[in-house]
């Protein structure tokens, strides 16, 4: 039994390990080894070239839910009227959180850097969220649909006023005006408050002509489909566009499922929002609740994906005017600050399956950091109470485990006397177990009850954008990349090999070698892992050996170190 015990543990972490190669390899650009898919196809942009999404794509009426966006080089609607001519300006504006970029054409939003949190390759720089160039693709755009009417490609005027957050002041309004095309003129307002990363854009839309219309106001997000630059390729976070109402909950939407038309989400909805993801960070377009809008996914180029939504503006008689609020995310995923911005918008920090555990083990991590003002020793105060809180089931383990050890020899004799004898020396064995009140697997149970707990964990620390950049002491300025000494890894694998030699020494010597090999094997990984996360392992291994030493020694079984034997 205990052999079974060990071959049941080792096949579940040979599986987790081959998972893990299987990310390895695809954040690489390999094909995976479980259901492989062929690779997004790189831009084809040439440097200075404009990209598909701000020259190229037509914006036609489109049926309700459709995408605004047709295929790249499609003739212009038929009837609609030249535009007059307005010089492309690009209008820079700096807040207390943010230098933005728009582009006249549209009033669209083409580059944003995040001022209090740095590149992670320069930390000279600012984190540059959306950008517009031949290397990458993310901008925030609206038009409206329905007509000839300005779409995100109709150029605008942008009205004077200032470009800075002046001292003292609270909001920042950028203006751009749209020349009346099709009977309808736009009017669009950005509004940037301080010490938020929520946008209000408000659109005005004024029929100027003799006919009344109904246009639909669209609002997307257009990104290309490679992976955030300087993102590490050892573990896997996802990248890409995000839909959430309250019919359907949060739905994560691979770029692969766009391209083969296998996304299933609400045609229509008086909730939610379209976002974009990424490791740490998202954009988000959000409506208030009650507003109709109809959500899509498009492909709108090679390699590059929309997500968006429409909403219907109703009839607007000549004269009449129509406005319309919504509001841009565009920041870091603070989970405490997207709980405020809209229901759901929290999820974009993506739990996965364990979201009911990882939740309340995310409140417990802030709670500690607002007491100890530094993340590194809140790590190391959550895996403390975890343990605390796990305290009796561990102590089970190890005593199951201190008993297994002391019978250890006994059952050694036994198997080397009956050998030959596999069938007599399994009674034997059992004949064991029974007289001295050991249950094999004692010891394996209340770990596997604590294992979906410390996942969670994992995952916190993964997904936190507090770790991004935030130092624990001396040598670890940045608890989101790797220990440049590698001194945590270091002292994770030696606090590996010394739990492996605290464990009795199974029987069979293949195995014994294994358990030696494996620590090893498994340890390699933590040297490209975040500092926080090694840390995490870190102290939770120190605490494990302190307790099975305690354990041990109380009852009767002193701490033996087992070295390996490799003869």
């Amino acid at each position: 039994m205990n052999d079974i015990r060990r071959s049941v543990l080792w096949v579940i972490f040979g599986f987790s390990m081959i998972l893990l190669w299987d990310k390895w390899q695809v954040h690489n650009g390999n094909r995976a080894l479980f259901f492989p898919a062929p690779a997004p196809t790189a831009p084809a942009a040439s440097a200075g070239a404009r990209p598909a999404s701000a020259d190229a794509a037509h914006v036609p009426a489109p049926a309700a839910g459709a995408s605004p966006d047709a295929v790249p080089g499609q003739p212009a609607v038929s009837g609609q009227p030249a535009a007059v001519p307005v010089a492309r300006e690009r209008v820079q504006v700096q807040t207390d959180l943010y230098r933005l970029t728009f582009d006249s054409q549209g009033g669209s939003l083409t580059h944003a850097e995040l001022l209090e949190h740095a590149d992670m390759a320069d930390k000279t720089r600012r984190f540059l969220l959306l950008d517009e160039s031949a290397q990458r693709v993310y901008v925030a755009q609206t038009g409206l649909i329905g007509g000839s009417f300005p779409t995100h490609k109709t150029p605008m005027t942008a009205l004077p006023g200032p470009r800075e957050l002046a001292e003292g002041a609270n909001e920042l309004a950028i203006r751009f005006e749209s020349p009346s095309q099709g009977g309808l003129k736009l009017v669009k307002t950005w509004t940037l408050r301080r010490g938020s990363y929520a946008i209000a854009v408000r659109h005005e839309v004024v029929n100027t002509g003799s006919a009344t219309v109904s246009p639909q106001l669209y609002l997307q997000l257009v990104r290309d489909g490679n992976k955030p630059p300087g993102e590490s390729s050892f573990y896997s976070t996802f990248t890409g566009p995000a839909v959430y109402t309250d019919a359907k909950k949060y739905q994560k939407i691979e770029f692969k499922d766009i391209e083969n038309d296998k996304v299933d989400i609400p045609k229509e909805a008086p909730d939610g929002y379209v976002a974009m993801v990424q490791h740490y960070f998202a954009t988000a377009w959000l409506l208030a609740d009650g507003v109709q809008r109809q959500p899509f996914t498009r492909k709108v180029d090679t390699n590059l994906y929309s997500v968006g939504m429409l909403t219907p503006l109703g009839s607007i008689a000549p004269g009449a005017s129509r406005t319309l609020d919504a509001r841009l995310f565009a920041g870091p995923q603070v989970e405490t600050m997207l709980e405020t911005l809209s229901p759901g918008l929290e999820l974009v920090k993506d739990y996965g399956w364990l979201t009911i555990l990882a939740k309340p083990l995310y409140w417990l991590l802030e709670q500690l950091h607002k007491l100890l003002r530094n993340w590194g020793w809140s790590i190391v105060g959550l895996v403390l109470l975890l343990k605390i809180a796990f305290y009796w089931l561990n102590a089970k383990a190890y005593a199951s485990m201190a008993k297994m050890k002391a019978i250890n020899p006994k059952i050694m004799e036994m198997r080397e006397r009956l050998k030959d004898k596999p069938q007599q020396m399994q009674q034997e064995m059992m004949r064991i177990y029974r007289e001295e009140k050991v249950n094999p697997m004692g010891g394996c149970f209340p770990i596997v009850i604590q294992i979906p707990v410390f996942i969670a964990l994992y995952w916190v620390l993964l997904s936190s954008v507090e770790m991004r950049n935030a130092p624990w002491i001396g040598w670890i300025h940045d608890l989101s990349t790797p220990d440049p000494l590698f001194i945590l890894p270091l002292l994770m694998t030696a606090s590996s090999l010394l739990q492996t030699a605290l464990n009795p020494a199974p029987p069979d010597p293949m195995q014994a070698k294994m358990m030696w090999f494996m620590p090893l094997i498994f340890s390699v990984m933590f040297f490209f892992f975040p500092a926080g996360l090694v840390l995490y392992w870190l102290t939770n291994n120190i605490l494990s050996i302190a307790q099975q030493w305690i354990i041990n020694t109380r009852m009767g079984v002193p701490p033996q170190f087992n070295l390996p034997k490799f003869r």
